[in-house]
Order: C-alpha cells, then structure tokens, then sequence
C-alpha cells in the first residue's frame, strides 16, 4: 500500500471512530440541520470544440491523432516533410509525413499524408495508380486505392500495404490501410 493510501485510509478510520463518540445520547432528540440552500452560481457555457481545420493548418503532428503523435515522439521519432505526390499528381497543398528516429541508420518509419484534392486530380491519380497495378477497392468511407501486395515491403495484418483513401475533395496515405484510421484530418 503506498503512503497516500495509507494516510487516506487513517483519515477515514479517524472520522468514523469521531463520529462515532459524538453520538447524541439516547432519548435526547438531536438537532437537525436545515438542508443547504443552493447558491446561485454562474456555469460556463462550454466552448466549441472546433474541428482540426478550423483551428490549425495541416501539419505533420496535427494530421494525425494525438495518441499518435505522442507514443511516435516517445520513441524519439520526428518527420520529415515531404512532397506529396500521388500518381504524378504533385498536390502542392499536401504533406506526406514520414516519421522515424533519424538519430539511427535506417529505412524504418511510418508513412501519413493528407491533402485537399479536386476531381479531376483525383480521377488523374487513380488512373495512374490502376495503371501500375494498384488495386480499387470502394467502401463506407471512399475509394481505397492499395499497392499490389507482391510489391509491399510492409502489409498490416490483412495483407494491405500502401494505400490511398480518397473522398469528397481530398485524398489520405499510409503505409498500410489499417494506418489510415490514425489520420484524422477531415480537411
């Protein structure tokens, strides 16, 4: 049991065995007291919550949810910034994030990235990816676009590798689609 613990513990055992000896004696009718009376106070009104966009730009450590960001720089990663290109679209808005310890000597790291993207750059890039043996896949949440499998030098424990989501005006990366869920920029 730690110190804390105890002293609680000490204090509560004090206050039952106080109580106990300040009982009214029998027959003699004890006071009671008046219930407290609420006093008025004033209550904030919560604050909006805005949404990531609203509130900061994209960037590599907001992308990407806290929890993320937080157990990757606990291991002494950081990012790097890079282009983002997606099928020989170049989006000039984007970030393709690569996080890893660059105190080492390595090709270990993970993949994110996040940009608006218009139709038509869209419709580009899928094309691109289809015509390098990409696979399509449609779901709830867009058009998953994953490299082909024989390929991948890293698949999450469904087999995907590298893969794009794209939805109503941008576009998500990872280096494996379960690793999308951790992108949480709506954009």
């Amino acid at each position: 049991m730690n110190r804390f613990t105890s002293a609680a513990l000490g204090a509560l055992l004090l206050t039952v065995a106080l109580v106990s000896c300040a009982a009214t004696p029998q027959g003699a009718p004890s006071p009671t007291p008046d219930p407290p009376k609420p006093s008025p106070t004033a209550t904030a009104e919560p604050a909006a919550t805005p949404t990531p966009s609203a509130a900061v730009e994209p960037a590599c450590d907001t992308i990407v949810s806290a929890g993320t960001v937080q157990a990757l720089t606990d291991q002494g990663w950081t990012f790097e910034e890079k282009e983002f290109v997606v099928g020989g679209v170049t989006l000039a808005d984007g970030l393709l994030c690569f996080w890893a310890d660059y105190s080492v000597a390595s090709d270990h790291g993970q993949l994110y990235g996040w940009s608006r993207i218009s139709a038509e750059d869209a419709t580009a890039a899928q094309t691109s990816l289809l015509g390098e043996g990409w696979t399509r896949e449609d779901g709830p949440d867009g058009i998953y676009i994953t490299e082909n499998p024989q390929f991948a030098m890293g698949t999450d424990e469904d087999g995907y590798g590298m893969t794009y989501l794209f939805g109503d005006g941008w576009v998500k990366f990872a280096d494996t689609r379960q690793g999308l869920i951790l992108i949480e920029w709506a954009g």
